[in-house]
């Protein structure tokens, strides 16, 4: 077969990663905290990280120390309370930072409650309007 020919997986296309509008990446400075299953679900492993780029379909993520993620995880934004936000690993880069996708679209009320409680100077002037929480 050359290289010329198509096969038939050249057709599969998946409506979340190919199809699907990307949305801006916006910087911010949020901690955040991953948790995955090890050893085929016998424990729990947590790790921190900080959340350094964020849209509503995925975000970059750092880590201080090399670490081997999982395909599948949950990431937690406690200073935001946003908790459990399902996430599938895209990319890990050699500089301990990892790019991830969201399985569910973030709100815009979940972005500004993150970028309200970022410590990025571009959301300095962020307010919290009470009454919609």
């Amino acid at each position: 077969m050359t290289t010329s020919q198509k096969n038939y997986l050249k057709r599969e296309e998946s409506f979340m990663y190919d199809r699907e509008s990307r949305f801006k990446m916006e910087d911010t400075m949020n901690a955040g905290r991953i948790e995955y299953t090890e050893k085929h679900v016998m424990h729990m492993a947590a790790r921190r990280c900080d959340v350094v780029r964020i849209s509503m379909s995925g975000a970059t993520l750092t880590f201080l120390t090399k670490t081997d993620l999982p395909r599948e995880f949950v990431l937690d934004i406690p200073d935001a309370r946003i908790m459990k936000i399902g996430c599938v690993l895209m990319r890990q880069n050699s500089n301990n930072s990892a790019e991830v996708r969201f399985l569910r679209l973030l709100t815009q009320k979940e972005l500004d409650r993150i970028f309200i409680f970022s410590t990025h100077p571009a959301h300095k002037d962020k307010t919290l309007d009470v009454r919609s929480w």
